[in-house]
């Protein structure tokens, strides 16, 4: 298994998008890239992120990264839907730099690449979100989430 970061605005629909795609094994809500090792403390710059891990025999990083930009304003600066704040910035993060190469690539591979503000850092700190964040939109699927629902559950089997 392996383990790559996705930050795309509010972590509740991210988890619930990526805890459905083939090849995925397992999903958490976190910080990413924050200072801290508590959630109890004041912000401290981190994203809002999925902790991601798969299958690399069963989908790709780059496979990861096209899911990923389904559900994503890429062009979007500290923005994602109503959720705005630096907290909701879109970011890759990984501790694997050969995951980050491919975020590049996939990046600089698409032809509005100039205008894409999704970071792509090596993670440095990760901390994971309470357990009422966790898998929030299984256990409560009527509350908010930015990304629609037909997309939300497009790779969710029946």
């Amino acid at each position: 298994m392996e383990e790559i970061y996705f930050a795309g605005g509010c972590l509740w629909g991210v988890q619930e998008f990526m805890r459905h795609l083939p090849g995925v094994v397992s999903t958490e809500a976190g910080r990413a890239n924050g200072t801290s090792d508590s959630t109890a403390a004041p912000y401290d710059g981190y994203a809002e992120s999925v902790r991601t891990q798969f299958d690399p025999d069963t989908v790709s990083v780059m496979t990861l990264m096209g899911y990923f930009f389904e559900i994503i304003d890429p062009h979007s600066v500290n923005q994602q839907g109503e959720d705005v704040g630096e907290k909701y910035r879109t970011g890759i993060y990984s501790k694997h730099p050969d995951h980050l190469t491919i975020a590049r690539e996939f990046i600089a591979a698409r032809e509005d690449a100039e205008k894409i503000a999704v970071e792509v850092l090596p993670l440095s700190n990760y901390v994971p979100s309470d357990d009422e964040h966790q898998d929030r939109l299984t256990r409560f699927p009527d509350d908010y989430c930015h990304i629609p629902l037909d997309l939300l559950h497009k790779y969710k089997k029946k």
